[in-house]
């Protein structure tokens, strides 16, 4: 009875004070209500067709390939760079940090002014810096040089996380996230581990060549931007006042006006039809200031399912990680570059396999099924992976030579995760997300700093079992905690008194 009151007191909770009326104007898709509410205008990016939203979903997803590639893809060149630059191997470590602490301090910027200027404009003037970035490290040529250059690595490529995210919520509807963001997680556990198999190869050619191809790459990525992603920020609540509903989908939290207009009547200029380089504000909607985004990061401390979930995926569980890829050199000294890099595969392997058989689109079949017995109400409690992929994938962690599995438990947790505290609070998406990815970008910025240390005192051996030890005795409990009274906690501390700028009209 009491899993029962919690269920009803979230549903109120996601609903609003008005839900009656939500009800009443909400369409179904297969019986259930669903986020976000189309419109009837050409213009809505919800409306698009599947070939324009999945080929910019392909170009989110390449930025946040690029996010963690820049990261680890030097990895292999760690003896040259050592040489070259005359450090220590700790200090060669720190080379992969600072990219990371560039990945966290970035989404506390980009992302209020993406909620201002549009999205598409961040993405290529956060390009723009990583591409200029590059080209410093590639010819930078002392440790300071080289380490600022590796900063804005990682400050441009930042966007891909949070202002990635909000493409995909501008694009899709909510009983597709799963799958979605599975694919945008994908990416980023891709780009971790592609690049050091890339820098291996690469590295026959020279360490500066790395940065090279990687400047390359981001110059492809700012052609595709410019060339063919649209602008996807929607002033959804303001165009749901003048215009029917599309009655392919909807929500039960936008509200739509009894008027109804032409959307060719509608004067306001939106998505497509704003200038190539946007640099106003996207008209018909509430904008946050620019440093709301630290605002917000900080009140986002008061919900707890959002603290628990990202604080334990991020320092129990996700950081190991880098300590892994980081070590590679020293682990394996005997063997060339390009021999460590292919050792990342059966680690690639596993977030490949699990993305196809076991994560985003497993997850959103099995909440729709229960979603269907519960009323058609879907709760973020209802993602089952947050709690029984512990229990597969964390005994497996205490062998880290278990690469695949290790590899598909990464990739599980981390779709999960995302999934279950943007399900948690949609409408404040941008600000959840950008909670995770700073949380998530610290916890990878401190363990380079540790890791050798440790391996030093402990050995390689007891240093990676002990992870796994740490990841089992504190993930499993957490999330089988989330799993249970997540919607009691989430009742307890009430909505965030903001939201996302398309959902708050003017």
């Amino acid at each position: 009875m009491a899993m029962a009151d919690d269920k009803q007191h979230d549903e109120k909770a996601v609903l609003g004070s008005d839900s009656s009326e939500a009800e009443d104007i909400g369409v179904s898709k297969d019986g259930m209500r669903v986020h976000p509410q189309p419109t009837a205008d050409p213009l809505d990016p919800l409306n698009w067709s599947s070939l324009k939203k999945h080929a910019i979903l392909a170009i989110v997803m390449y930025m946040y390939f690029m996010f963690t590639y820049v990261t680890t893809t030097t990895v292999p060149s760690f003896p040259e760079l050592q040489e070259s630059l005359g450090i220590s191997y700790a200090q060669v470590n720190w080379t992969v940090a600072i990219p990371a602490l560039g990945l966290g301090v970035g989404p506390l910027l980009w992302s209020s002014l993406a909620d201002i200027y549009g999205r598409r404009i961040i993405f290529i003037a956060g390009t723009i810096i990583a591409f200029f970035a590059t080209i410093g490290a590639a010819t930078a040529h002392d440790y300071g040089g080289y380490m600022a250059a590796r900063f804005f690595q990682g400050f441009g490529v930042s966007p891909g996380a949070t202002v990635g995210m909000a493409v995909v919520g501008d694009l899709f509807f909510e009983f597709e996230r799963g799958q979605k963001l599975g694919l945008w997680v994908l990416a980023i556990d891709a780009g971790l581990l592609v690049g050091p198999i890339v820098g291996g190869f690469i590295d026959l050619v020279s360490a500066e060549w790395i940065q090279w191809l990687t400047a390359i790459l981001f110059g492809v990525l700012l052609i595709l931007e410019l060339a063919f992603m649209s602008e996807t920020l929607y002033p959804r609540n303001y165009m749901l006042a003048r215009m029917p509903t599309d009655i392919s989908g909807g929500t039960d939290i936008e509200k739509s006006g009894k008027h109804q207009e032409d959307p060719a009547e509608v004067e306001l200029r939106r998505t497509t039809k704003l200038s190539m380089l946007n640099v106003q504000p996207v008209p018909g909607m509430r904008h946050p200031k620019p440093w709301d985004s630290v605002v917000r990061f900080i009140l986002t401390f008061k919900y707890t399912v959002v603290v628990i979930a990202v604080s334990v995926y991020c320092f129990a569980w996700y950081w190991w990680l880098l300590c892994v890829i980081t070590m590679i050199p020293a682990a394996y000294v005997q063997y060339s570059p390009q021999i460590q890099g292919l050792l990342f595969m059966g680690l690639l392997l596993g977030t490949l396999f699990s993305e196809i058989f076991m994560s985003g689109r497993l997850s959103d079949y099995i909440v729709t099924k229960l979603a269907k017995r519960n009323n058609g109400i879907r709760l973020p409690e209802m993602r089952p992976d947050c709690f029984l992929l512990m229990w597969v994938a964390s005994p497996l962690m205490l062998f880290w030579a278990k690469e695949v599995a290790v590899g598909a438990g990464i990739q599980m947790g981390n779709t999960v995760t995302a999934s279950y505290i943007v399900d948690s609070y949609p409408l404040q998406s941008m600000s959840i997300i950008t909670f995770y990815a700073v949380l998530l970008n610290l916890s990878a910025f401190a363990s380079p700093f540790f890791i050798a240390p440790w391996q030093l005192d402990s050995g390689f051996t007891w240093a990676f079992a002990a992870q796994g030890i740490i990841t089992f005795f504190v993930s499993v409990p957490a999330f089988a905690i989330l799993h249970r009274w997540g919607g009691s906690m989430r009742a307890a501390v009430g909505q965030p008194g903001w939201m996302n700028p398309e959902y708050d009209a003017l």
